[in-house]
């Protein structure tokens, strides 16, 4: 499956985010965000969304939740491949019954992590991180419902959202903990992503494979010593791994929602 970055991030090329700038009264006194009709349609090129583990419980009733084959980021599949969402409508309005990762409702502001000093200080648990707006969001306006700042200070809507954006970055070092857990245990299987086909005649045909990701080997976790199972549950572990494994029977809703985008599809000339 196509990587898509989650937690910390340095300045460049980021999922959804297209022109990233450090927030600053100087660049931006004027600006701030007003509420538009469909505000999260910059998901619709977007088919896999970083979760943190926090968020599991919720997300596991909506879609199925994989890693990365690389950098083992658990992802919210909303899609089968790039530009297209099957939780998004053709006006680009969300489903609202689904559920929404926190890496998206952040947006437009992005957390990046700033040369090696932010790192270091990152690492030892300080909270110093530079916080960018994307400055082509369709909600940013100059003449804003929610400004930036008042006067020479962050308004009360810039303040909520840093600190939005820093409990994300604790989210994301739980996040990165529980992936190491998974691979100190050697818990994660590759597993392909197949999808079905018929012959003409109507009979089965061989799966079309079109990807692979990561997932928690089942076995693999009710082999393991009772000890550490213990030791994973009072770590409050086995309930994010349950609720991933939980997940994986909702591909089926994925395959059917693409299928009916697809149907729905003219045909290029």
């Amino acid at each position: 499956m196509t990587t898509a970055q989650g937690g910390q991030q340095t300045l460049g090329k980021i999922l959804f985010y297209r022109q990233l700038e450090p927030l600053s009264i100087e660049k931006h006194r004027s600006l701030g965000v007003s509420q538009v009709s469909t505000p999260f349609s910059f998901l619709a090129d977007t088919h896999l969304v970083p979760l943190t583990v926090d968020e599991f419980g919720l997300a596991a009733v909506c879609y199925p939740i994989i890693f990365d084959t690389q950098s083992k980021t658990p992802l919210a599949v909303m899609g089968l491949r790039p530009g297209m969402n099957v939780f998004l409508g053709a006006d680009g309005s969300l489903d609202p019954e689904v559920y929404l990762p926190a890496f998206a409702r952040r947006y437009p502001f992005l957390p990046v992590m700033a040369g090696q000093e932010g790192q270091q200080q990152a690492a030892e648990g300080g909270d110093r991180v530079l916080v960018c707006i994307d400055r082509a969001a369709k909600m940013l306006s100059s003449t804003p419902e929610m400004p930036f700042f008042e006067g020479d200070q962050p308004s009360r809507y810039t303040q909520e959202a840093i600190q939005f954006c820093k409990e994300f970055d604790v989210l994301g070092r739980r996040t990165s903990e529980f992936v190491k857990l998974m691979d100190q245990h050697n818990l994660f299987e590759l597993t392909p992503l197949a999808l079905p086909r018929a012959k003409p005649d109507g009979t089965p045909d061989e799966p079309m494979k079109i990807g692979e990701y990561l997932r928690i080997d089942e076995k693999k976790l009710n082999a393991l010593p009772k000890e550490t199972y213990l030791e994973l549950r009072d770590r409050g572990v086995t309930a994010v791994m349950h609720a991933h494994l939980l997940s994986l029977g909702l591909w089926p809703k994925i395959l059917s929602r693409a299928a009916r985008i697809q149907a729905s599809t003219p045909l290029s000339n």
